[in-house]
């Protein structure tokens, strides 16, 4: 078996769980708020394969799998991000306050998957003298890297730059002057966020907002899902 193998089978499918619930928990919250157009168009679903995006879900995450596993040999760090879910905010009940709502439901939903990947780690440890050493090893990189994808996803979701959650839960949240100058950033965003992983890294590194999410933002928050789910961090 080629040995990075398993690892990129475990990425795989950590993070196309995180994306996959992330898109879904939009498209339930705006149901539940008055909008079934997610629903009418299908895309209401856990299935994966309805929420697949070219670049997002398989390009820009194969380059980061196969980058980090040729380089060191193992997975750091992954993002990637699925087709948006569509939602019209205009028949939601209460649109403006119902955005916000539904933003957040992504970023939570990453959350809370944290979570219980790191809850998985106490039936992991009893059952630890049952099992092999290697079936005990994936099971822990299992677990930190569900931790890591779905905590990296939400964090980077949160960034106030629409069509990010976190630009439209600013824009749901500011006074209207600052909402409508942001969500006029919108047709723009794709364009930003791109840059932002691809280009501003290699010419302008100190400004890498993947690596400082990585390096100054996970640590503190794996630790404190650690602690949640009653791990010493």
């Amino acid at each position: 078996m080629i040995e990075w193998l398993p690892e990129l089978v475990i990425a795989i499918t950590c993070t196309v769980i995180a994306i996959t619930l992330h898109e879904a928990a939009h498209g339930y919250a705006a149901l539940a708020l008055g909008d079934d157009t997610a629903k009418q168009a299908g895309r209401l679903s856990l299935n994966p394969l309805r929420h697949v995006d070219q670049v997002g879900t398989i390009i820009l995450p194969g380059i980061l799998l196969i980058t980090q596993l040729l380089a060191i040999g193992r997975v750091e760090a992954m993002f990637g991000w699925a087709k948006p879910v569509p939602v019209n905010f205009w028949r939601l009940r209460n649109p403006r306050f119902g955005m916000v709502l539904v933003a957040a439901a992504g970023p939570a939903m990453n959350f809370f998957l944290a979570w219980v990947a790191a809850l998985l780690a106490h039936p992991l440890e009893a059952m630890a003298g049952d099992m092999s050493q290697e079936m005990l090893a994936y099971g822990i990189r299992f677990i930190a890297l569900s931790i890591m994808a779905n905590l990296l996803l939400g964090l980077f979701n949160l960034l106030p730059i629409p069509p990010l959650d976190g630009g439209r839960i600013a824009v749901g949240l500011l006074p209207r002057p600052l909402a409508m100058a942001l969500a006029r950033l919108e047709r723009f965003g794709l364009l930003i966020v791109m840059a932002l992983i691809l280009i501003i890294p290699r010419v302008a590194p100190d400004y890498d907002v993947i690596r400082w999410l990585s390096g100054f933002v996970m640590g503190p928050a794996f630790s404190f899902i650690l602690r949640l789910a009653g791990h010493p961090a």
